[in-house]
């Protein structure tokens, strides 16, 4: 039974980390277009955006569900 757990535990968190990821950097790009013109740069509190934390819960949940894994 521990060997499926964390085979399914293992999986999950790969996905979650991975969706996270890639949300993330969608989200990133929306923001950076909406908020600055082409020639400018963005600015470092970019990563604070609200609609950022969504992402970072996610990616949290990924990893410490590939930790519980890596741990079984």
């Amino acid at each position: 039974m521990n060997y499926c757990m964390e085979w399914i535990l293992g999986s999950a968190g790969i996905a979650f980390l991975v969706i996270g990821l890639v949300g993330q950097a969608f989200e990133m790009r929306k923001i950076r277009l909406h908020a600055f013109k082409d020639e400018e740069l963005g600015s470092a509190n970019i990563f604070m955006n609200k609609n950022n934390f969504k992402w970072y819960a996610i990616i949290g949940i990924g990893i410490v569900c590939w930790y519980v894994a890596e741990r079984i």
